[in-house]
């Protein structure tokens, strides 16, 4: 492909993943592999130019921009050979026209930018390391490390291992056995921040795919009760085959019905030491790994969310047992979704106490902390713990 083929691609698939964004389509990655499954002449380097190029005009526009000309005009700006490119061959975009619009310069959507002024935006969009949580069922952070001179500790996270680069992990045969899993340093924290311990009943209510419920798993070094719960059958399906290369062969799963998860849960009324609250959210503070979801995300959307994190409070809530800890996250620095909604929940139950939910990493943020790329090198989470009265 010509350098001017590879921006005409890469406006093509622009203009897919804004429309797919408007309307709660398939993500950018799904559309880029379906673009060049029919496009057999596109090389490797062809490929990875053209992902390079989507990428950068996504990462570049925070608000979802007006089409994929555009965005990739934007991208152009400032950059002669980019420019160059748009030459009116017949595979490449056409000329420039004078006063033509290009999508604006921002980090964040405009109508966002006043509920994130606290933190350092640009940050959010920066390139993420790859971490790794060792397994300490089947291995030590010192000793894997020792098979890994390009890793340094994690700063805050006891068993974590920081990469500068991404690599494929899973063809590596200590990820195939077990011996890591990929995760980033702030979920790490989330789990730490449980406090699990051998013995202990544990309850991972939002499980997901369950990297969370595989730290406690090893925290609790396969003694206890783990149960990981989820109300979408196929995340919850991923965590069987996971659990089993990590050798956490104690987790029991539990699909809740929406609106039915209190019932389905009454066994563990009032008998959690450890419930973990990682609540469906906005995922501000994933921006880093997927930023084209700054284009998915609406008032009305975090609306739902809030409401829908709130009803998972109050589900959680009655399965800690007195002066059992409540554990409560999300992926997002919105205080809507964070500080705001412990607030929320003390307001209902003013004996609960917040507790430090770790150490160093982070600052404080109402009852609970912030962890963020610009100052903690992780992705952006609210944490709190919150103790019941006993």
């Amino acid at each position: 492909m010509t350098p001017a083929a590879r921006v005409q691609a890469g406006i093509e698939l622009l203009d897919a993943i804004i429309v797919s964004a408007r309307d709660g389509g398939a993500a950018a990655d799904t559309l880029i592999a379906r673009y060049f499954k029919t496009r057999r002449y596109a090389g490797s380097k062809d490929r990875r130019a053209v992902r390079d190029l989507v990428y950068a005009a996504i990462r570049r526009s925070g608000d979802r921009p007006r089409s994929g000309r555009a965005a990739m005009l934007g991208l152009a700006a400032g950059d002669p050979a980019l420019v160059a490119a748009f030459d009116g061959t017949p595979h490449g975009p056409a000329p420039i026209a004078a006063g033509e619009e290009a999508a604006p310069a921002a980090p964040v959507p405009a109508w966002l930018a006043p509920q994130l002024a606290d933190y350092d935006t640009a940050a959010l969009l920066g390139r993420a390391p790859l971490d790794l949580r060792v397994n300490t069922l089947k291995a030590t952070r010192e000793a894997v490390a020792s098979l890994w001179p390009d890793a340094t500790p994690t700063p805050h996270a006891t068993n974590g291992l920081r990469f500068a680069a991404p690599f494929a992990v899973e063809d590596d045969p200590r990820w195939r056995d077990g011996v890591v899993e990929v995760q980033d340093e702030g979920s790490q924290l989330i789990a730490e921040a449980c406090a699990a311990a051998p013995g202990m009943t544990v309850v991972d209510l939002c499980a997901g795919a369950g990297g969370k419920t595989l730290a406690l798993a090893a925290a609790m070094g396969g003694q206890g009760r783990l149960v990981a719960c989820d109300t979408n059958r196929d995340r919850l399906s991923r965590l069987a085959p996971r659990a089993a290369r990590a050798g956490a062969t104690a987790v029991e799963q539990r699909l809740l019905d929406p609106g039915r998860e209190a019932a389905a849960l009454a066994d563990l009324a009032g008998a959690a030491d450890i419930v973990l609250v990682d609540a469906p959210c906005s995922g501000t503070g994933t921006w880093r790994r997927n930023p084209e979801a700054r284009w998915r995300l609406t008032p009305d959307r975090i609306a739902r969310l809030v409401a829908a994190q709130a009803a998972i409070l109050n589900v959680a809530a009655p399965l800690v047992r007195p002066g059992g800890a409540l554990v409560y996250a999300v992926c997002s620095l919105l205080d809507a979704e964070g500080a705001g909604q412990v607030d929320s929940f003390a307001a209902q139950c003013a004996d609960w106490r917040a507790e430090e939910p770790f150490g160093p990493a982070g600052r404080a943020r109402g009852r609970g902390r912030t962890l963020d790329p610009a100052r903690d090198g992780t992705d952006g989470f609210f944490v709190a713990r919150l103790r019941c009265p006993s």
